[in-house]
Formats: structure tokens, sequence, C-alpha cells
């Protein structure tokens, strides 16, 4: 009898353009495809565009040369459209993708099934068989996450899925206490494992994306994104910077906006509405303060690199570790954060995070510094627009309140966020998202095999 997947994973494969080799970094030194093909990942998301300001920085940061920072971005635009293919062909068998080497030129996808070995394969990828799936993973933290709340404990302040250990990890300063916690709630041992840290994180208080702004004309934090909502510009931030109500001005001292809506603890969401005096860009400071351009806000998978802008520190970079972390501050607990390399002091809260031109999210906090070395966490841009109905500003797209969609026609609509496995008609054809982002004018479903896989 064929294996349950067989069928989908070979259409799956069939759908696929002509797999990067080299390790998945064909499209960046290609040329050669037809003038008809299909855009690359790299392409749809212009990692070509990327300024040299962050391209600088990630030579400092990750020990790059200019050569292998451009390839690196080129790999993970590609990898992620890759392990969106794939995750949608696996199904629950799938159990994470990441991405490893200097120039992020393999990609591993993990599978509780051997049989999908010889597909994941086919698509240019490293196949991994492990005990437990993405799925499960992520049940289990969130058993663990209740068990924390219940218990109002900083017995286990970081927790987080490993897809590269294939395990549920709990980081804590005395283990043995965080194994009673967990023991007490009656977690199941067998995917969770506990780490010795002495982190503890904080939001990063003291108080274009990455500039200052001030709270009461008192603390200081950061700028995330500019955003739009309708004819309404402003920004997106960390929540722990202000609550609703809270006026804000800019690092010139003048008069900006207030906040509209924040979240925190929970999540570390806020969007700020500005008055007639500020306009939204689609750009982040960068080194020197040169413009950074924001074209999409695609989710970077792990092991990816990201670059972090901030009011106190400016540009530094490093790698996406975790997604979906929970993290126990001092004011209560956060949960879907994504946990990084990238070092962060106060002030940097609700900065910006961006891997190439693809929005990231806004600092939230972390533990150490930018002498030294640290973990910080943002807070992902994607629910962040959800929960507020933004729109994301953008160099690619119009940057504004999109409307009904264009003909021809269908469910898909700009403006919406999409996450993996979502459907949508468009044009006559069903279509499903492969990573998830944003949509935008331009991307359309049938122009974007890097996103919408047709089915």
């Amino acid at each position: 009898m064929p294996h349950r997947h067989t069928r989908a994973v070979g259409a799956a494969v069939a759908a696929t353009a002509a797999l990067l080799v080299a390790g998945l970094s064909g499209s960046a030194s290609a040329g050669t495809a037809p003038a008809d093909a299909a855009p690359t990942a790299a392409e749809s998301l212009r990692t070509d565009t990327a300024p040299p300001a962050l391209l600088r920085a990630m030579e400092r940061d990750l020990g790059l040369d200019r050569r292998q920072a451009v390839l690196r971005l080129a790999n993970e635009a590609d990898a992620g459209a890759t392990a969106g293919r794939l995750r949608a062909a696996l199904g629950a068998d799938f159990a994470g993708a990441w991405v490893r080497g200097a120039e992020s030129g393999t990609l591993t996808v993990a599978t509780t099934d051997a049989g999908d070995v010889a597909a994941i394969e086919a698509e240019g990828a490293v196949a991994e068989v492990v005990r437990h799936s993405l799925a499960d993973l992520d049940a289990a933290k969130a058993r663990v996450d209740r068990a924390v709340a219940a218990r109002d404990s900083a017995a286990a302040p970081v927790r987080y899925v490993d897809v590269r250990a294939n395990t549920v990890t709990v980081r804590a300063p005395h283990p043995a206490a965080a194994r009673a916690l967990l023991d007490a709630a009656g977690v199941d041992a067998g995917p969770v494992r506990v780490e010795k840290s002495a982190e503890r994180p904080r939001p990063l208080y003291d108080l274009r994306g990455g500039e200052a702004y001030y709270i009461n004309n008192s603390g200081r934090c950061s700028i995330g994104f500019p955003v739009t909502k309708g004819t309404q510009q402003g920004y997106a931030t960390a929540g722990h910077c202000g609550r609703a109500g809270a006026s804000t001005s800019g690092a010139n001292r003048v008069a900006q906006g207030t906040f509209q809506g924040s979240v925190f603890p929970g999540r570390d969401m806020a969007w700020v509405a500005t008055n007639s005096q500020w306009t939204a860009t689609p750009y982040v400071s960068g080194a020197g303060g040169q413009n950074v351009q924001v074209a999409g806000s695609t989710q970077a998978a792990v092991g990816a690199s990201v670059c972090r802008s901030g009011s106190t520190t400016g540009w530094h970079c490093g790698t996406v570790q975790q997604h979906n972390t929970s993290v126990t501050y001092p004011e209560g607990t956060i949960t879907g954060v994504t946990r990084t390399t990238v070092c962060a002091e106060p002030g940097d809260s609700g900065g910006s995070y961006i891997s190439g031109s693809q929005a990231q999210g806004v600092t939230s906090g972390g533990s150490g510094d930018c002498r030294s070395g640290g973990t910080t966490y943002f807070q992902p841009i994607n629910p962040l627009l959800q929960n507020y109905g933004l729109t994301l500003k953008t160099t690619g797209g119009g940057g504004e309140d999109p409307g009904e969609p264009e003909e021809p026609g269908g469910t898909w609509a700009a403006g919406t966020v999409y996450q993996p496995g979502d459907t949508v008609t468009y044009g006559g054809a069903t279509y499903r998202c492969l990573q998830g982002h944003q949509a935008q004018q331009g991307w359309e479903p049938s122009n974007v095999p890097a996103l919408w896989q047709r089915v």
C-alpha cells in the first residue's frame, strides 16, 4: 500500500521549480532561467535590494563578507519557500525546519515518518526523522505555559519549542524547582527538557523604525514599523512601552501621537496613531541614519539572519533561535515571541527587527547587553498587524488600507495577514499559504510561488 503522503508530497515536488543546488543558493547567482519562469523566492522578496547598512551589520555581527551576506539573504528566502511547501505536503508529520551554515546554505526539514525522507531530499533539503511533530511540541509547550501561569511562577522564566532539538526547552535558574513545577502540574516530561540558565529577561525600558520616542515626556522607547489604518498614520511598537491613551513625542521632543492600543503582559504589542505633522515611511533607520527599505513581512526561518534597529544601540544582527517562545518577566508572562541572538539594551524596546527587507517584529526584552552579548525576544509583527487591523508601510505595495480586492477576484485580499495552511481563492483557483505574511498588491497568489501554492 502506498505511503499515505506519497500523492501529496509528489504533487508538491512536481509543482516546485528546479531546486536550488550548492546549498539552496542557485537563484543567487543564476540568471539562466527562462524569461517566463516563475520568480524565485529571493526575487519575490527582493533580497537583492538589501541596503548597504544592513549588509555591513550582518558582516560585523555574523562574521561574513559582503558576498556571503548577500548570498545568505537569498538562500534564506528560498529555504523559507521550500520549507513552506514541504510543511503543506507532510501535514501532521511535519516537525519543523531550519537553516544552517555561514550562508544558510543547508535547509533541514524534520518529520516523524521515515517514509517522507525521499520527498524531502527531492526538494534539496536534508531530512531528519524525529520523535515529536511540531503540532505535538506546540501542544506540550501550551501545557507548560498553563502550568506556569496557574502558579504565577518565576521558576521557569523562558520556554520555547526548539525544532532543532525536537524538544520543548525550559530555561530556569534552578532546574530542580522548574521540574517540581512541571511535575506538580502533571506535564509529561517526554518532550520537555529543562536547562539551567541565569537568564532573567526583562522589558527593555528606559525608555522611520528604530528611532526614539518618548512616552508622557518621560520614558524612552523605539519605533518599530510605520503603519497605516485607513488614512490614519502611525507605528507599531512594544506594549510595555505605554498604555492606551499615553501621549508620545518624537526624538526631537515634538508632540507626536497617542497610544491607541496596548497589550502587556500576555503579548507585547501596541500601536501609536500620530498627528498630521508625522508621516509614515516604509523605512527603518539603519547605520548612520541611512534608510533600510521594508518590502513585506514574510516570517524568517529558524537559523535565519535578523537585524535590529534601536534608539540606544543602533544596528545589530544575529540569528533567529526559536519561534513561539514564552517568557516570564517580573511584570508577567508573554507568549508567542521569537528568541534571537541579537543584543539590545534599555531604550531599544519597541524597535525594529528585520530580515533582509522583511519586517519581523518589535523588540520586547532580553538579557545581557551589546558589550558582552545577550539574548533578546521580539513580538512578531504579523500578529500585531492582525490584532489592530494595521497595514505595514512598505516599498513593495501601496502601504495603504487596500479595501476590496481587484479583479480577477476571489477571497484573497491585500492587507490580510495569512498563516501557513490558510487557503484562498484567486482568479478562479485555490491556493494554500506557505509562509506567514501580510498580503499586499503585487503579491497576488498567482504571482508569488514563494508564498502560495496552487491546490
